[in-house]
């Protein structure tokens, strides 16, 4: 049933083409970083500062859940709406449970044939070797993850705890906003995570990185628009590239050691450690800063979004639950090869490449699909999906 809501709701249009361009953009960095030894990871962002692309990918993820899911519930009502997005999430949940059992046969494949058990150490998987009855039921309540297969899991507790929340976005966005950064700093402060198996918590902590989700469901649903005169201010455009440049400057100093001498030791007791699985706050300020130079130099109607050399990331971006797992499977193939054959630069920028060209092809090979089954009998093209929003974006 409709209602006067605080918070208001982007008008129906053209797409946002600059969402899919940044997640598919975070899709390809997410790969690069899941090849260790991979002389292209130098290439991606967790290199020169303190956030990475899944900070990206999970603020990509609550603005297009929020521009779906908002305008549902305002129109057909929080029932609706709150059944759709469950179904997304049982959607998001199966997808898991295929990759899981497709990267388990991948990693026991390649550790028993080339008689190398490291593989299954790295990956986190030797407890699914020595019980798989017990690992198997752990991994379907989520509690056990291999390595590179977190983010589902978080995004799936995201959004079942996002139908409440959403409805709090349309009414009280202010109130909605803080609410979540209450439950960030609870905990951060009583250590509050979901426990993993077969110890240990969860890497990406839900309590903390929903700040993130709600912030991005939060700018959706009209707060870009208020941070819009904000953004456009040159102090505030100054404070960003300040704080990146601290960024790189400290991020510098992690591999060129020398260089450590000249952080003040009370900087570096305040600073260390830099929490990922909490989502520290210099992560999601690096984010935050990042964001603000983006959104100053690349608006909505920007001309390259329109070009074909960015079209190969807007098209992984629009497939990003496929692309995702793909992805996933990838960067397993590709750390096997780099360590069975001893793969040099040359082969590390091939792999990485090839891998890349995959999930390109993959991606127009979907979209050829939906384009020819969204014609149907009427002869109209459906559009593309947000993907794990899993609605028109």
């Amino acid at each position: 049933m409709p209602w006067p809501m605080a918070a208001s709701l982007p008008a129906s249009g053209e797409r946002d083409l600059r969402l899919d361009l940044f997640r598919g953009v975070a899709l390809w960095l997410i790969f690069l970083d899941h090849i260790p030894q991979n002389v292209v990871n130098w290439f991606t962002i967790r290199n020169y500062g303190f956030s990475d692309a899944t900070e990206i990918f999970i603020f990509i993820s609550g603005y297009t859940a929020a521009f779906v899911y908002g305008r549902a519930m305002r129109e057909r009502g929080i029932i609706i709406a709150s059944a759709r997005v469950l179904r997304r999430a049982w959607q998001i949940y199966v997808a898991h449970i295929f990759l899981f059992t497709i990267f388990m046969a991948e990693i026991a494949y390649v550790a028993s044939t080339f008689d190398n058990p490291l593989y299954a150490e790295e990956m986190n998987i030797l407890n699914f070797l020595k019980q798989p009855d017990v690992t198997i039921f752990q991994a379907l309540i989520l509690k056990f993850k291999p390595v590179n297969m977190d983010v589902l899991p978080l995004y799936i507790v995201l959004l079942l705890l996002f139908p409440p929340m959403l409805w709090l976005l349309l009414r009280q966005p202010a109130f909605a906003l803080a609410g979540s950064a209450l439950v960030y700093v609870l905990a951060w402060n009583f250590d509050w995570n979901l426990p993993a198996y077969p110890n240990g918590v969860w890497f990406f902590n839900p309590f903390a990185w929903q700040l993130l989700f709600v912030f991005g469901a939060w700018c959706a649903l009209g707060g870009a628009q208020r941070l819009s005169g904000l953004l456009r201010s040159r102090v505030v455009l100054g404070v960003a590239v300040a704080y990146l440049l601290f960024a790189f400057a400290i991020t510098l100093t992690w591999y060129i050691e020398p260089l450590g001498r000249f952080v003040p030791i009370w900087l570096s007791t305040w600073m260390y450690p830099i929490d990922k699985t909490n989502l520290d706050v210099l992560r999601f300020a690096h984010f935050l800063a990042l964001a603000a130079v983006t959104v100053r130099f690349v608006p909505r109607d920007w001309p390259a979004l329109k070009s074909p050399y960015l079209a190969p990331a807007i098209r992984c971006g629009q497939h990003s639950l496929e692309i995702f797992c793909l992805g996933v499977f990838l960067a397993f193939a590709g750390q096997f090869i780099i360590s069975e054959w001893s793969g040099g630069p040359l082969i590390q920028i091939i792999i990485s490449l090839v891998g890349i060209l995959i999930m390109v092809a993959t991606a127009n090979l979907i979209s050829w699909y939906k384009h020819m089954e969204g014609r149907g009998a009427t002869g109209r093209v459906k559009p593309p999906d947000a993907d794990l929003a899993g609605g028109d974006a």
